[in-house]
């Protein structure tokens, strides 16, 4: 029992909390480019947060499930559609067997996270599930899902434990230029006072040549005292290398684990979440924090997460918000109902 892959969509692949300890044998940890989204969509359906799941990219994929299930969809709108019908982002709902998922393209962000209760049943490669397309390791074979592929649950579950109270209001990306916080170095000293102004105050555009590996950008170039090159060193996801031809890019979840170009700033844990949303052409404004900044942060980001799965698991008084299709004059509009008690 579990799905199968009717249509993958751009660019599917299961990605659980990521791969360590193996950056020293160039095995990058891969994970969620949207780790927000992906946490909630495990919390919403009873699950750790770190367990497997499915992310598909600006277009979604069409999934027919051969048995029962409590699934929960988060990230990027993609209009999700149950038999045709529409359902809720930021919600966990039963699927039966023959029911049919679609996802469409979407509305704002750039990546949509699937979990299913109980896990997907994916072998354990290197102590991850996560899918490392460039090493052909981990996920389902190594590679984004295609037509025909048959993904098992750990555990069939027709429902779960206060089913009704796991939903929360739906988080989507804004429209806008991003503000994302970082932390400077750790070559910043190879930049001039011109350059570091430059990249603080700068407007960056996210370019058509980015991808799970890095995010190319476009804007003003922050001036090198000598050029971009280093001896090579660590790379993590959020460090943002800037070769001599001075346009940065962002090392995201499958980067390489070292390389040889200066290294201006690092995206802070809590922020890369919005760097995984973004696509092209999508505006980014880089913010300087102090490391204590950065910390708190972080720790504000894991109790938040406590307090929602302490929120899913308390029984509520109001119902889930719920979706309708209307049709006036020819003219097709979705509709979203609130109750509150």
């Amino acid at each position: 029992m579990g799905m199968v892959i009717v249509n993958p969509g751009i660019y599917t692949t299961v990605q659980d909390e990521g791969r360590f300890g193996y950056e020293q044998f160039g095995v990058s940890p891969a994970g969620p480019m949207d780790r927000r989204s992906f946490h909630i969509a495990n919390l919403l359906v009873g699950n750790d947060m770190g367990e497997a799941e499915l992310e598909m990219t600006i277009m979604g994929a069409e999934i027919r499930f051969t048995g029962p299930a409590v699934i929960a969809l988060t990230g990027a709108d993609m209009s999700p559609l149950l038999n045709e019908a529409p359902v809720c982002m930021y919600r966990a709902f039963p699927v039966g067997a023959g029911d049919v998922l679609r996802m469409q393209s979407v509305s704002g962000g750039c990546r949509t996270y699937l979990a299913a209760a109980g896990g997907l049943d994916i072998p354990v490669v290197m102590g991850s599930r996560s899918t490392l397309v460039k090493n052909g390791i981990g996920g389902y074979q190594g590679r984004p899902l295609k037509k025909g592929d048959a993904i098992g649950l750990r555990q069939n579950m027709s429902t779960i434990e206060n089913l009704p109270a796991r939903w929360m209001l739906a988080e989507h990306s804004e429209p806008g230029c991003r503000q994302i916080r970082v932390v400077a170095g750790p070559q910043d000293d190879c930049f001039t006072g011109k350059g570091l102004e430059n990249f603080f105050h700068g407007t960056y555009k996210v370019t058509g040549d980015s991808d799970r590996m890095g995010y190319r950008l476009t804007g003003p170039c922050p001036e090198h005292v000598a050029d971009g090159n280093i001896i090579s060193d660590g790379i993590v996801m959020g460090s943002i290398q800037v070769p001599t031809s001075g346009q940065p890019i962002v090392m995201m979840a499958d980067c390489q684990s070292i390389g040889g170009y200066t290294k201006i700033a690092t995206v802070i844990t809590a922020d890369l979440p919005a760097i995984g949303q973004c696509k092209a052409g999508d505006e980014i404004r880089f913010i300087p924090v102090d490391i204590m900044q950065a910390q708190q942060a972080y720790a504000d980001y894991y109790r938040e997460m406590e307090m929602l799965k302490a929120k899913f698991e308390t029984p509520v008084a109001y119902r889930p918000p719920r979706l309708f299709q209307v049709k006036v004059g020819g003219t097709s509009f979705q509709v979203k109902v609130e109750e509150h008690s």
